[in-house]
């Protein structure tokens, strides 16, 4: 799977995703709260996965088949890991501008260090760098980064890229509960990030299930305060607090539907019964996903979510 959705976007509208790291998850992270679950293969050597011609054609293909009222308004890189681990990651942005549609990369920022990891992110239209925290404790407790990365090189590596980046560049800092939502740490992030200097701060919360089941948001004090110190901090704060919509794309094959978007973007209860009636398929089609162990129902803050299964 390389292209999925189009999905509901907090940050880019309707958004294409691209997948251009395989399965299961390979990431320079295994963040507590991400909803791709643990991270399998710890790595922040790059690599080959995919060919950019691949990539482009699987993204042709997704986009010659959709309706044009459901086009989108953006190309993301949204991985099943870290995106930037693709050696190829910066030929794929430019052969994905044949398309006319921006591209964006979301990042765990993590391998920022590397010039040709820079120089490719520079390719992009849209880029959103993750800073949970400007403390290493705290750092390494949410993101659980791979033991050979370095936090003061993390940090001075985002201002780096920073200068360097000429499109709309952007932070995102998740708040979990009891882990790095009191208002010192809040503070010290911000004025992490006031230094980054970017054009929007989205302060996000856990919305679907984590891949450690303690993971918890933040209570409603604790988010305004947050929202109040990046906002007295000169930053341009933008909070993603709900859910982004059940507005699924379609490609009227609902079995590559649902496991795709699954892969990196848990489905919930009421997007997947909306994205039936669009594929007009029976619902007796996610029981088959279930009992044939490709796809899992959980439940997260009440609400059922259906996520990929990964082969152990």
């Amino acid at each position: 799977m390389i292209s999925f959705g189009p999905v509901p976007s907090r940050r880019l509208g309707i958004s294409l995703g691209i997948n251009n790291i395989p399965t299961p998850k390979i990431c320079s992270y295994s963040c507590i709260y991400c909803q791709v679950g643990v991270t399998k293969r710890h790595n922040i050597i790059r690599q080959q996965f995919y060919k950019p011609e691949v990539i482009f054609k699987k993204v042709k293909k997704h986009l010659d088949i959709l309706d044009k009222n459901n086009k989108p308004d953006s190309l993301t890189f949204v991985a099943n890991g870290e995106p930037t681990l693709d050696i190829n990651l910066g030929e794929s942005i430019e052969r994905l501008k044949e398309f006319g549609i921006p591209i964006a990369v979301i990042t765990n920022a993590s391998l920022l260090n590397a010039t040709e990891v820079r120089n490719n992110l520079c390719k992009a239209d849209w880029v959103s760098l993750k800073v949970d925290s400007a403390d290493e404790k705290v750092w390494r407790a949410i993101n659980r980064p791979h033991i050979l990365l370095d936090f003061n090189t993390y940090k001075e590596n985002l201002f780096l890229f920073a200068k360097e980046y000429r499109g709309s560049l952007n932070t995102e800092t998740m708040l979990v509960k009891d882990v790095n939502d009191n208002a010192l740490q809040i503070q010290d992030t911000a004025d992490l990030i006031k230094q980054i200097k970017p054009t929007t701060s989205y302060i996000s919360i856990p919305t679907r299930p984590p891949a450690l089941n303690w993971v918890n948001k933040p209570d409603e004090e604790s988010l305004n305060q947050a929202y109040q110190i990046y906002l007295n901090a000169g930053i341009n704060p933008e909070m993603i607090l709900g859910y982004e919509g059940s507005n699924m794309g379609y490609t009227g094959n609902i079995i590559k539907d649902i496991v795709n978007i699954c892969s990196v973007h848990p489905i919930r209860e009421d997007a997947m019964q909306q994205l039936l009636i669009k594929d007009k398929a029976d619902s007796r089609i996610v029981d088959y996903l279930i009992n044939n162990h490709s796809i899992r129902k959980v439940e997260y803050n009440s609400t059922v979510y259906y996520i990929r299964q990964f082969q152990k």
